[in-house]
């Protein structure tokens, strides 16, 4: 039941030539017309809804089955996946995750629930953030560099670091990326960029790093020490902080490891403190009191 490849697709994204099984382009909606332009019956259309290889978001407007739900929410209010909703969805850290963002063009009425194309967005009660401005392309999600534009807007300037941090050691971006976002932003977020560093490994360790500069101290990020390996962060040449996330330190045998490392840390001369990514994010001040805590033991 495989349809051919739309002719007409124009995208600048290179998920362009990516096709699912039913030969849907997976990076922008279709219309019925171009369904049918392609080859795919009536009956086609309708089974493949009902298996789930379509999805219609809204009128006019198909999907493939392939793509988030998230995605899938976005076009159903009206407009594309954007800002913090598009960056989390390429696996950029971002502070606050599942919410929904959604950029819609200004001339667009009528928004729709994520829910159900059946009932407006105002009177359903569903939560969505509209960005209302123009993008070009037809792609379903807007590009990154306009995700993270845009997500200067909703998060405060420590969270704004962290995920361009995010964006960078994961290749979502390069400098030239960045010197461009920073060219399309207000002139107020400019004294940021010096503080990005895309050798962060998470979003946790970036926020950890910009919390311990208040104490005017060296910060080492990714220091290798003789006999113990890489370190997350290194403040004042003595006090390690390992920001540890339940994805990469579950289980006894890691933990065993951690704690091994930590006694060759303490045997050369180290402080270690190991603040969970939880902590880090919703109570910041327990690792600032560990860390000055610490300094005041030195003095």
């Amino acid at each position: 039941m495989n349809a051919a490849h739309p002719s007409d697709a124009r995208c600048d994204d290179p998920l362009m030539d990516e096709f699912d099984a039913f030969g849907i382009p997976t990076h922008r909606c279709v219309s019925y017309q171009e369904l049918r332009g392609s080859g795919v019956s009536r009956e086609q259309i309708r089974d493949a809804l009902a298996l789930g290889l379509l999805r219609r978001a809204r009128r006019d407007v198909y999907l493939s089955g392939d793509i988030p739900d998230v995605v899938f929410r976005a076009q159903r209010v009206g407009g594309r996946l954007d800002c913090v909703a598009a960056l989390e969805a390429r696996g950029v850290f971002v502070h606050r995750r599942g919410q929904l963002h959604v950029q819609v063009e200004p001339h667009r009425a009528r928004l729709r629930s994520p829910h159900s194309r059946r009932k407006r967005l105002e009177a359903d009660g569903a939560t969505a953030t509209i960005h209302w401005r123009s993008q070009s392309g037809d792609a379903h999600t807007v590009d990154v560099v306009s995700a993270l534009v845009q997500s200067f807007d909703c998060q405060e300037p420590r969270q704004i670091v962290a995920t361009l941090d995010s964006a960078l050691f994961l290749g979502e971006v390069d400098s030239d990326d960045v010197a461009q976002i920073f060219s399309r932003v207000p002139h107020r977020y400019r004294s940021l960029r010096r503080l990005i560093d895309g050798r962060a490994e998470s979003g946790p360790e970036s926020l950890a790093r910009l919390q311990l500069r208040q104490f005017g101290r060296r910060i080492e990020l990714q220091k290798v020490i003789d006999g113990v390996g890489r370190v997350d962060i290194l403040v004042d040449g003595w006090i390690v902080v390992e920001c540890d996330s339940r994805a990469h330190h579950a289980g006894w045998q890691k933990q065993e490891e951690d704690r091994r490392r930590d006694l060759a840390l303490a045997a050369r001369g180290y402080a270690c403190v190991r603040p969970t990514a939880n902590i880090i994010l919703t109570e910041p001040h327990v690792l600032t009191d560990a860390v000055r805590g610490l300094l005041a033991c030195r003095r």
